[in-house]
């Protein structure tokens, strides 16, 4: 299998890039980004938003991690980064393959009242009727298992904060924590096998994540 990912250095893509490389499924993985994730793997290939449609071709899947903050943006400049973008890489990767797979990060309260809550809603939306297979990943907290990192300043001083926490609130709430071995795991057992719902909550992620993770590791809290 051979994947596409965008937002390869945020926090999501980080975890998401991780199992992909784990994953002995998985022959090729394309990074699609501003920056470079600095990485050396056999399976990666990083290329730029100049990508041309030739170098698109062969690939069964794209995760799709990018993402912003809305937080001082206007619903315009929002919805530029968020729909626009989205969609106009969707649009092209649905036309050399209709039949990929794509996966769409959003959030735990996509579809509420909130500016940033309408505008992922009506992404979703627009890629489930554009894709016959796809899934959109309503994740809310995210625990960070192998040194992951937002780009965000304001993401990094929140979770600095809240790490301590973070196992309390997991055994408190389980349904609302997803470590990023999880959720890397979910994403790609979806891919490859399908998922019950196209709309997946952090407790359908979990679920997915611990029962395609390694052994070994499915005893961790």
């Amino acid at each position: 299998m051979n994947v596409i990912l965008f937002g390869a250095t945020g926090m999501v893509g980080q975890a998401v890039l991780r199992e992909c490389l784990r994953d002995d499924g998985i022959e090729h993985v394309l990074a699609i980004g501003r920056s470079t994730t600095g990485l050396a793997h056999p399976k990666l290939r990083e290329v730029g938003f100049s990508a041309g449609d030739g170098e698109l071709q062969g690939y069964d899947a794209c995760f799709f991690c990018l993402g912003v903050s809305s937080a001082g943006m206007s619903e315009a400049d929002y919805t530029r980064l968020t729909f626009d973008l989205t969609m106009q890489w969707a649009r092209r990767l649905a036309r050399i393959h209709p039949a990929m797979t794509f996966l769409y990060v959003s959030g735990a309260g996509t579809g509420g009242k909130a500016m940033w809550a309408q505008v992922k809603k009506r992404t979703e939306d627009a890629l489930l009727a554009l894709f016959p297979s796809a899934y959109m990943i309503r994740l809310a907290m995210l625990w960070p298992k192998h040194g992951e990192m937002s780009k965000t300043r304001w993401t990094r001083i929140g979770y600095a904060a809240l790490r301590p926490l973070i196992p309390l609130l997991r055994a408190i709430a389980p349904g609302a924590v997803i470590t990023t071995e999880e959720l890397g795991r979910a994403m790609i057992r979806a891919v490859r096998e399908g998922a019950p719902k196209r709309v997946l909550e952090n407790r359908d992620l979990r679920t997915l994540g611990y029962n395609s993770g390694h052994p070994e590791e499915r005893s961790r809290p």
